[in-house]
């Protein structure tokens, strides 16, 4: 029997992989990617095809030579990286890095499996194929191009703004799509409306029903001023309530369909309050194997890096006839359960799906640390759930006439739970007028009292991970391996605070995303982002040759640099001098930026080292004191608005206040966009600027 050799990405796997295979199996890990381009320079050959320069990365030296002596022992080797693009360029480095092209006297084969089973791994064995180049040349193009972004932008940065920032291809879009929500919000003037409730009670009914204002026999009316209001009372008045039309039917709610990354990072956001990062790192475990009792190392759901909701058919029929035992026949659903396709999808993974749904949640729980044991569950839920009979609903719609007037009642009851007895989403809720059964047509209904109240639109929600993730995958931006360390990055170099969930810009940020969108539009615009990741998966199906997507990107990009240097020699960037004077040596203090935004630093730095927070005036006096009003952060890096006299003095806003008072109720005004509105907000009134 030839002594075989069996290369994976990561030590964990290697474990539960090794109790699989026979003794002829040495199985070894490269610790991921072996070689890159070198972090001294761009490693293109601009002038030669724009070849990418590789060199061993460093600290991987050792990895390599315990590598190449166990290739001297094998007669095969199994290049077994992860099934996508990434390790498909992994297994290529690895091929090149220890020269597996040109032995002659042993067999080199590329393997890969989306799950690490027994069975998985003993079929990949059997259906050992070569590299696909189609998907290393679509990693190498995305390596390139990032590499040529962030090689290129990020001295500009340096210069412009501080040294060590740095401009990604990806992340500045990101960084876009949460800068526009910002303005969005800044800009947003709500309006006001009011809502009408009429409590009712049924003759012989201890309990009261919620009926809501509807309009008028014509139609639709939606009450915007308290005037509006008063008008539809007046003619409320000494009306009967009579049950005009009763609809009794169903609705169904559909099953979900199983989790890809990106309904999986939402999902654990939403449910396990995780960060997409958090998700993945728990994933990757589960996928890559963890100790269960009774069972050994076990990979317990498949790949965690997919755009597909498509399930493998024995797990289906698995899946199915676990049901059937499990919970009875009527719960086992009729078709597949699966998602519109879509033309961004962009392999031929599965959903990510427990790789044994015999492997419940309670039966792990005991071996799982309590975080990898709420993913697990969740995922085996939502996969067990996809493979269910939708729920069903009996519904009842009332229409009550009160005069000329229509108000609106709806209830219902879950009548058969499917899907549901196993999984139930976040937004689930359960109508408060459950019985309407005995309401019919003619019905009198006795009116305890009328409930109004006053409200205002909301501005868009701020971005949280979830919902960033969301807008990523709808407009194209990035894929499944790169919204997790999209979001880390820009968090990371302090671009975007995270604050109770929600995203924020930060003064960094600002100053980042507008040099971007000036000197570098194409770079940070969504569509033409959105293009290049079809192009790249263009490359990836063998569709498009990957250096004429290179080719393409470099003139545009090398004159927009270009234009920019030229612009930024006509900007002197010389540190603001203030009227600061330091303590410590007189000199007048000057303003530079750090990590966390601008601060006030001694130019006589580095005999003195004195620094202290600028607080940049705005020129409007605290309405509650009269003391300035000063720019400042919170301690991640989110502006507000505060009292230069703090702590004394509380006065906080995170909207730029004015010098105007509210003409309506003489609270302070805060600018909006072109309008500046009162920051009281039962009073609701707005003017131009």
């Amino acid at each position: 029997m030839a002594n075989c050799l069996v290369i994976v990405e990561s030590p964990a796997k290697v474990k539960t992989i090794k109790k699989f295979l026979g003794a002829n199996y040495e199985v070894d890990a490269s610790n991921g990617h072996v070689r890159d381009l070198p972090k001294s320079q761009m490693g293109i050959d601009v002038e030669n095809d724009f070849d990418p320069k590789y060199i061993t990365i460093r600290g991987k030296g050792d990895i390599l030579a315990k590598l190449r002596k166990e290739v001297k022992k094998a007669d095969k080797i199994y290049l077994a990286t992860d099934p996508d693009r990434e390790g498909e360029a992994i297994s290529w480095h690895l091929m090149k890095a220890l020269k597996l092209d040109e032995l002659k006297d042993k067999q080199v084969y590329r393997i890969s499996f989306n799950e690490i089973t027994k069975n998985a791994i003993k079929a990949s064995l059997k259906t050992p194929r070569a590299i696909d180049m189609d998907l290393v040349d679509a990693q190498q193009a995305r390596r390139v191009l990032d590499r040529m972004v962030g090689y290129m932008i990020s001295p500009l940065l340096w210069a412009k703004v501080k040294r060590g920032l740095s401009a990604g291809r990806v992340q500045s879009v990101a960084l876009r799509l949460i800068s526009d929500r910002e303005e969005e919000i800044n800009a947003f003037i709500p309006e006001e409306y009011w809502n009408l409730e009429a409590v009712l009670k049924q003759e012989g009914s201890k309990k009261s029903l919620t009926a809501k204002f509807y309009g008028d026999k014509d139609g639709k009316i939606a009450i915007g001023k308290k005037e509006e209001l008063d008008k539809i009372l007046k003619g409320l008045e000494k009306q009967t309530y009579q049950v005009e039309e009763v609809k009794n039917g169903e609705r169904v709610k559909k099953a979900p369909i199983p989790f890809t990354t990106s309904t999986l990072q939402q999902e654990a956001s939403k449910v396990l309050n995780f960060s997409t990062q958090k998700t993945m790192r728990l994933a990757q475990q589960l996928y890559e194997g963890v100790e269960v009792a009774g069972h050994g190392t076990v990979g317990l759901i498949t790949y965690l890096r997919t755009d597909s909701t498509r399930i493998a058919e024995e797990a289906d029929v698995a899946a199915r006839e676990y049901i059937g035992k499990q919970y009875g026949s009527k719960y086992v659903a009729n078709g597949e359960q699966a998602k519109k396709s879509n033309a961004k999808i962009q392999d031929a993974h599965e959903a990510i799906r427990p790789t044994d749904i015999a492997l419940t949640p309670v039966m792990v729980k005991e071996s799982l640390q309590r975080d990898l044991f709420r993913l697990y569950q969740l995922i085996w839920k939502r996969f067990t759930a996809s493979r269910m009979q939708p729920a069903v609903y009996a519904t009842t719609s009332v229409k009550v006439g009160a005069g000329n007037y229509v108000f609106t009642l709806s209830a219902s009851k879950l009548s058969f739970d499917g899907f549901m007895s196993v999984y139930v989403q976040e937004d689930e809720k359960e109508d408060n007028n459950v019985l309407l059964g005995n309401l019919e047509k003619g019905s009198i209904l006795k009116l305890d009292k009328l409930e109004s109240g006053q409200h205002f639109t909301q501005p868009p929600a701020h971005f949280t991970e979830a919902s960033l993730v969301k807008a990523m995958e709808e407009q194209g931006i990035g894929r499944p391996s790169t919204y997790a360390p999209t979001i880390t990055t820009i968090i990371a170099r302090r671009y975007v605070a995270k604050e109770n969930k929600n995203l924020y810009v930060t003064e960094l940020g600002e100053v980042v995303n507008s040099m971007m969108k000036q000197s570098f539009p194409s770079i940070v615009d969504i569509t033409f982002t959105a293009n290049l990741e079809y192009l790249l998966d263009k490359v990836g199906d063998g569709s498009v040759p990957w250096k004429t997507v290179v080719k393409n990107f470099y003139p545009d990009l090398k004159e927009a640099v270009d234009k920019a240097l030229v612009e930024l020699e006509s900007v002197t960037i010389a540190d603001e001098v203030t009227d600061e004077v330091c303590e410590l040596c007189g000199r007048n203090m000057v303003i530079k930026y750090g990590p966390h935004g601008k601060f006030l630093a001694c130019p006589g730095f580095p005999e003195c080292k004195n620094t202290k927070p600028y607080l940049e005036k705005i020129g409007v006096p605290c309405p509650k004191c009269g003391k300035e009003v000063v720019i400042k952060k919170t301690k991640k890096g989110r502006i507000y608005y505060g009292c230069e006299a703090n702590p004394d003095c509380d006065f906080m806003s995170w909207q730029k206040p004015s010098t105007k008072a509210c003409p309506k109720c003489g609270a302070y005004m805060v600018e909006k966009g072109s309008k500046l509105l009162c920051s009281n907000e039962q009073c609701g009134y707005s003017a131009d600027k």
